[in-house]
């Protein structure tokens, strides 16, 4: 090519540069430096996922976790970190060198009693406890936003707030705990945050996001029901208020709530999962004890479905002369994303991992604990894809065989990153 010809090509580029928005120049030029940074961080990140892996900590029990995040947030340079929030929870500020609004970004840190059964050079150094759920990479992953935003504080207009919450999985029995004792302890307040950011391993593959628009996980409501009845002798029934039938009678007509006096459109579920009573194969028991879990989409369901069991055992145990106890408790609403801050936010994610890599799911009925910042601010949880068809990875929660693919961790730190600088930016001024 002679030399005329090739500066000529090199004009015209220059000027067909010059005429595309600012705005796209610049988004262009901030990915490709936070897709950088993430992936010269790979090699800690997994350090630290695996670290976090070996030495799994239960709900309200997060103490060497917790220990840890606040560390590397105080090294980080972030401001007003705040520690023993809902017993181990973490609190950080990254303050923007330029004026604007706050946002916030959650992960949990909690771990299951669990065995872990694979054999990898991670595996749990702790016996019965496992991260089988993937909070060690939603740690890792927000550890790892912080560290590469707070290298960009001269890019970032506004604040965000780092949320590192103890107890998703429930607290013990007896103590508080997880999402609702964050906010009551102010997680959300000094400065409140305009949005609240999370995300959650799935199985679907490395390299895509899942996501959905509205309800997106179910509320989920421990049951306990306590049948009330009267001892006798097996031969002679009719001196007793047999406890057992009364609570067969009413497992089977508690079903009814969802196939009859509920719209079948809606997703419902009541779960019996435990039943104890009786002390002898030769006496009427008078007392049978019940728990298990409704969970539903619709906080108008949830609340109807209560009533509705309450009606029905109440005619169940008058029918047969028993009584009973019901309670509700360790309970989450329905985690619902805010369908305008959905809107807004996928072009984002889009425009980091392609079109084709982005994807709608139907809503899970598992439940999740960050429905309760979305009860006080817009929130949008998504799905980060773990999984990985070729190296054998079909990442299932909660099961003794959960793992990840770690390079999912540099997508999910590249994604939030620009998620949260891109927020940031859009509502900027207003």
């Amino acid at each position: 090519m002679n030399p005329g010809r090739l500066i000529s090509i090199l004009l015209a580029l220059l000027i067909g540069a010059s005429l595309l928005p600012h705005s796209l120049v610049g988004a262009a030029s901030r990915d490709q430096q936070i897709a950088q940074a993430a992936q010269a961080l790979r090699a800690q990140l997994v350090a630290q996922r695996r670290d976090f892996h070996m030495h799994p900590e239960l709900s309200n029990r997060e103490e060497r976790t917790s220990k840890i995040v606040a560390e590397k947030l105080r090294a980080l340079g972030l401001d007003d970190v705040r520690t023993g929030v809902a017993r181990y929870g973490v609190v950080a500020l990254l303050k923007g060198s330029k004026p604007g609004p706050v946002v916030a970004v959650r992960a949990d840190m909690d771990a299951l009693p669990i065995q872990e059964t694979i054999d990898v050079p991670y595996k749990s150094q702790t016996p019965g406890v496992k991260h089988a759920c993937g909070h060690d990479v939603h740690t890792t992953v927000e550890l790892g936003v912080a560290e590469v935003l707070s290298k960009m504080r001269d890019q970032i207009s506004g604040s965000i707030k780092f949320i590192f919450q103890p107890a998703e999985e429930g607290a013990p029995a007896g103590e508080e705990g997880g999402a609702s004792l964050m906010i009551k302890e102010g997680a959300l307040e000094n400065p409140r945050p305009q949005a609240i950011f999370g995300l959650h391993t799935a199985g679907v593959e490395t390299g895509q996001i899942a996501y959905q628009s509205g309800p997106a996980m179910a509320s989920s409501d421990k049951f306990t029901i306590t049948i009330h009845g009267k001892k006798s002798h097996g031969a002679v029934p009719q001196g007793g208020i047999d406890a057992v039938v009364v609570a067969a009678e009413c497992v089977t007509a508690l079903q009814t709530i969802r196939s009859r006096r509920i719209d079948p459109l809606e997703p419902l579920v009541i779960t019996i999962g435990m039943i104890n009573g009786g002390v002898r194969n030769n006496i009427i028991a008078d007392e049978v004890k019940m728990e298990g879990t409704m969970r539903t989409l619709s906080e108008e369901v949830r609340t109807r479905s209560k009533e509705l069991m309450r009606q029905t055992l109440m005619s169940i145990t008058s029918a047969y002369d028993a009584k009973f106890d019901l309670s509700f408790d360790d309970s989450n609403p329905v985690t619902y994303n805010d369908p305008k801050l959905v809107e807004q936010t996928l072009p984002t994610i889009r425009r980091v991992l392609g079109d084709a890599n982005v994807f709608s799911l139907k809503p899970f009925m598992p439940a999740e604990d960050f429905s309760y910042y979305q009860k006080v601010v817009p929130g949008f949880f998504y799905f980060l894809g773990v999984g990985n068809k070729s190296k054998g990875l079909f990442p299932a929660w909660h099961t003794a065989e959960f793992d990840v693919d770690e390079d999912s961790i540099v997508v999910g730190v590249k994604v939030m990153a620009n998620v949260l600088l891109d927020y940031l930016d859009s509502h900027a001024g207003k």
